[in-house]
């Protein structure tokens, strides 16, 4: 059964959430600084609470344990165990290393990530904490497979697909990867891929309506954020903002099927 609550389990405090201008949040963040980058951090809290962390592959607030608060509680709230998550743009994988704890051993975890300095850091961070239930697939999720132009930006955060770029990277259409049954079928979907997220609900079309997977979704563009909620709505989805906005305007969504059923657990 779903959890119907997780402050008895995983008790946590958003530390994240004190704002970076205010004296407070300078005080605070200003000892992080003095931290070199290389140096691995045991997580401090929730569920991922004692696993280790490399400091300067991300935000400090990963091994603070409160990266992404409201985001991350969500899914708490939504994974159970033996489910199946893919990540799409799972980054250096703070959310996989959530979902591959929670799922356990009858779960399992497909992180898509296409750059090469963010999947080092995916691997070893399931590396060095014995994560046994995630596969790393070393390309972009859109509309067709292939290969794209990558622009890695100037943050390993926000690199995206574009039309101009320094990489190539490989593109999977999730409809194919799970007809050929070489991944399960999804219990849930978490995307956030820097403006392709249009492109992989397009690839993703079969999938969602055959399994009907909750989808966290986070949008880049007015224009993509409209697209991606129409096609969501015609396949009889239910959007929730995540922050409490007008779905409109909202940039993080959660979409429920509206008939309440959940995929099933496929082995």
């Amino acid at each position: 059964m779903r959890r119907e609550s997780l402050e008895p389990l995983f008790p946590m405090a958003n530390l994240s959430g004190i704002p970076k201008q205010t004296l407070i949040g300078k005080l605070l963040r200003a000892p992080l600084r003095l931290i070199p980058r290389t140096t691995v951090l045991p997580i401090l809290q929730g569920p991922l609470r004692g696993k280790k962390w490399t400091v300067g592959s991300s935000t400090h607030g990963c091994w603070l344990g409160s990266y992404e608060y409201h985001k991350q509680r969500a899914l708490q709230h939504e994974l159970k165990i033996g489910d199946v998550v893919y990540d799409i743009g799972a980054n250096v994988g703070f959310y996989s290393l959530l979902a591959g704890v929670i799922v356990g051993e009858t779960g399992h975890v497909y992180s898509f990530e296409p750059f090469p300095e963010n999947l080092r850091e995916l691997r070893r961070h399931l590396e060095m904490n014995h994560i046994k239930n995630c596969t790393v697939v070393g390309a972009a999720v859109s509309s067709a497979d292939g290969e794209a132009i990558f622009d890695p930006s100037d943050d390993r955060c926000t690199g995206h697909l574009a039309a101009i770029g320094s990489l190539r990277v490989r593109t999977l259409v999730l409809d194919g990867l799970v007809l050929r049954k070489e991944i399960r079928p999804p219990n849930l979907m978490k995307i956030d891929i820097e403006g392709a997220e249009f492109e992989c609900l397009q690839g993703a079309s079969n999938v969602i309506q055959e399994f009907r997977p909750v989808i966290f979704l986070a949008t880049h563009g007015r224009e993509i954020h409209s697209a991606c909620t129409e096609f969501l709505a015609k396949w009889n989805y239910r959007l929730t903002p995540l922050y409490g906005q007008l779905v409109e305007s909202a940039d993080e969504l959660i979409a429920h099927p509206k008939n309440g059923e959940r995929a099933a657990t496929v082995l």
